[in-house]
């Protein structure tokens, strides 16, 4: 490209909200990684000046989104950097962050062996955990003294203030407030990288090691002068630095140990008895049980715990409730298969609790029953795994969206740059086609927004925005918008009551409104020539809570689907669309939002009822909610 304006658009956002700022610290972590050499000599002063605004922008977004979530950023998959000076901004970061970003750097040898004497002490340790370094390199590290993992910092202890070039060590700890949360991001830490230092260096990370914690090393004019400093200073540095880290390893074994609890420093008596480790609750074992029930063999570790318990007792403390023993009594008079039986065991902290029995009945050779043969397994693990998976599938169905976005976005900006005769005067016919390109396009990304809000939705990562509006205003309004081009057929909607009612809900006017839209519009797409569908709009008080229910018929042609949100039906007009993928999938994305909204979208035979949460105020009167006109 001739202008490279990249930089300076992602500076131009005013990112206010979360998700704005994450994704603009993506764009800056992928543009200014892809810089070998920042600041290099051959650039000029406006580019040098937006390289300094966006180091400036990464402070403010590192002071905004949380450590955790800039971890999760940069392990994002298919992303690397090849940029020393970010990875040295990154290093001085969280311990989370710093171990993300020196896991994603791709750096050459020159550029590690430059940089690895200027990290923090605890960085280092983040680089030896790579098994790509050159030789060079872990030589260098092995010069340094890096041969273990890294420690996270203490809880509690003063962050260490980054210095900036030029700025003595004495200024900066007089500056430095007494405490913080945690350390402030430097700005526009540049990575020396002078024939020098390249040449020898060894000789560079000893002057650097020697120096007090935080100083960058002298250049070489100034070597003379401070030669005698750093000697005298050398016995008390290394002492204060060995006298840190052997409190910060004591520190992080006590964390270790038991972080709920205050940790126990008084010393043991030599009585030869050994320290109690807290029970773990298990989550799954093995078992035999012989053919009264009793368990007579499991799993090696729980065996003495478990064995001799009678999965069949007459009464029921043994099990979740009477079914749950009823349940267990007929598999075993049928000798049949235990498919997630309910089992309650007392006993050890490791045991006690609710379970789920999964057994295959066992035979001896003769064909009497023996028992059974399974595995106990506690309900919460199997909700767990079911939900990673979702979560799973869901982001492999973003990263898929992510893929098919770019393409389709490219085509689209071509296709109007020729329907706008932008790179010169181009005929009327292709534009007509370049225009109905880019209206594709158009459609097939609002679809692909479509599938990325229901996966979102589905997972629990995406919520309903809370507010107020009237559902029964916007309901009037949408179908009134509907009614001209479902006129043409002799077809429309019957709203009942009639009049100005009105059903405050408590929910986004944007978000009711879309969610209503997907709805009517996929009802409406499906009505057959003069059918009109009718709509009934009441409030239905069921104990403390309080909904806005939305009763509308069913067209003939969705009565006949047998699962209406699987089902493919496209609507009858292209000139009413709810969504891309047909009325199955509009319904789908439609019961999702409304469960997120804390409400329920269900289908029966007949018609079709959504819930949502209703705003009673002070009186719990039917008829202070729907109120009419006098007229």
């Amino acid at each position: 490209m001739l202008f490279d304006d990249r930089l300076a658009t992602v500076l131009r956002l005013n990112a206010t909200s979360l998700s704005g700022q994450r994704t603009q610290l993506r764009q800056l972590l992928d543009l200014l990684g892809s810089r070998r050499q920042a600041l290099r000599r051959g650039e000029g002063v406006r580019e040098q000046s937006l390289i300094a605004a966006a180091w400036l922008r990464m402070d403010a977004l590192a002071e905004a989104i949380p450590a955790a979530e800039r971890a999760a950023i940069i392990r994002e998959p298919g992303w690397r950097f090849h940029s020393a000076e970010l990875a040295h901004y990154l290093a001085e970061h969280e311990p989370e962050v710093a171990a993300a970003a020196l896991g994603r750097a791709e750096l050459s040898a020159q550029d590690w062996t430059a940089l690895i004497p200027h990290l923090p002490i605890r960085a280092r340790g983040f680089v030896r955990l790579r098994r790509d370094l050159p030789l060079d390199v872990a030589a260098l590290l092995d010069r340094l003294g890096v041969h273990d993992r890294g420690l996270p910092a203490p809880t509690g202890t003063a962050p260490q203030q980054p210095t900036h070039p030029g700025s003595e060590p004495h200024e900066a700890a007089s500056h430095a407030p007494p405490t913080a949360s945690r350390p402030e991001p430097s700005r526009l830490r540049a990575v020396p990288t002078t024939s020098a230092m390249l040449q020898n260096p060894v000789a560079q990370a000893d002057e650097v090691t020697s120096a007090p914690l935080g100083q960058a090393s002298s250049p070489p004019d100034e070597r003379g002068e401070r030669v005698v400093t750093l000697a005298s200073s050398r016995e008390s540095s290394e002492r204060s630095e060995i006298s840190a880290l052997v409190e910060r390893i004591a520190q992080f074994r006590r964390e270790r140990s038991d972080p709920a609890e205050d940790p126990d420093l008084s010393p043991r008596l030599p009585l030869g008895d050994a320290p109690e480790v807290p029970a773990r609750q298990a989550q799954s074992f093995g078992f035999v049980a012989d053919a009264s029930g009793r368990i007579e063999w499991a799993t090696h570790d729980l065996a003495p715990a478990v064995i001799g318990t009678r999965l069949l007792r007459e009464t029921g403390p043994g099990m979740a409730n009477g079914a749950d023993n009823l349940v267990l009594a007929r598999s075993f008079a049928r000798r049949q298969p235990l498919v997630r039986a309910p089992f309650r065991m007392s006993g050890a902290a490791a045991i006690s609790g609710d379970w789920l029995v999964d057994g295959t009945p066992r035979f001896t050779p003769e064909g009497h029953f023996a028992g059974y043969l399974g595995r106990f397994r506690r309900p919460q693990s199997l909700t767990a795994g079911q939900d990673a998976r979702a979560a799973e599938e869901s982001d492999r169905i973003r990263q898929l969206l992510h893929e098919l976005r770019t393409p389709i976005t490219a085509v689209q900006g071509y296709a109007e740059v020729i329907q706008q005769q932008l790179f010169g005067p181009t005929p009327h016919e292709y534009r007509a086609l370049a225009a109905a390109i880019a209206a594709d396009a158009a459609h097939i990304l609002a679809g692909f927004g479509e599938l990325d809000r229901l996966a979102r939705l589905e997972t629990g990562a995406l919520a309903m925005m809370p507010g107020e509006c009237d559902c029964a205003k916007l309901v009037r309004q949408i179908a009134g918008q509907l009614e001209p081009v479902l006129a043409s057929r002799s077809a429309g909607f019957s709203l009942e009551p009639g009049g100005e009612a009105s059903l405050l809900v408590a929910v986004d006017e944007d978000e009711v409104e879309a969610l209503l839209w997907r709805v009517i519009a996929t009802l409406a797409g499906s009505c057959a020539a003069a059918e009109r569908i009718r709509i009934t709009l009441v409030p239905v008080f069921d104990g403390p809570a309080a909904m806005a229910q939305i009763r509308c018929d069913l067209p003939t042609r969705l009565q006949s689907e047998a699962d209406l949100f699987a089902s493919e039906v496209r609507p009858n007009s292209s000139a009413i669309s709810a969504s891309l993928f047909g009325a199955g999938f509009a319904l789908r994305l439609a019961r999702a939002e409304a469960r997120r909204a804390g409400g329920a979208l269900e289908v029966d035979e007949t018609g079709l009822t959504l819930r949502l949460p209703l705003i009673t105020g002070l009186e719990t009167n039917p008829k202070s909610v729907v109120s009419h006109s006098a007229a």
